[in-house]
């Protein structure tokens, strides 16, 4: 009887086990390819902004420094990265402080937007991970619209 008990119990463990999902969900970093691909959209998305009209003239100072440039990239990356559960630590600016008295309002942050979706299409993020970031980011508008 004892072994039976023993031998019951260790078939439901098994079972338990054989049914778990043992390739679980990666992390929306996994998913968006790393440092290496937020990185690629980043590039892609900062040339955006700056060939983007309505909105370049809030990042010409950044865009004119190198130094103020990489550092902005590097923020952005590290931003993107911790925020998608990867291992990267923001060290930046929090979003209100760094905006405040910039003036962006809504059709600012609508331009800019675009202009990150327009990156992620570039390097074919799937929807499902571009809608995940985007909502990742989207509490960020509050800070970052003054009017």
């Amino acid at each position: 009887m004892r072994y039976t008990k023993t031998i019951l119990a260790g078939a439901c463990l098994f079972t338990g086990l054989a049914s778990m999902n043992w390739a679980a969900e990666k992390t929306l970093y996994a998913r968006l390819g790393g440092k290496k691909s937020i990185s690629a959209v980043v590039d892609e998305f900062v040339g955006r902004v700056a060939a983007d009209n309505r909105i370049n003239g809030f990042f010409k100072a950044t865009a004119s420094d190198p130094k103020r440039l990489a550092k902005f990239k590097k923020n952005l990356v590290d931003q993107i990265c911790e925020t998608s559960g990867g291992p990267c630590k923001y060290k930046g600016k929090d979003m209100k402080t760094a905006h405040a008295g910039m003036g962006v309002g809504e059709g600012d942050f609508n331009a800019l937007v675009e202009d990150l979706v327009g990156a992620l299409d570039k390097f074919n993020v799937g929807a499902t991970e571009k809608d995940q970031l985007l909502g990742a980011l989207g509490p960020m508008k509050k800070d970052i619209v003054e009017k």
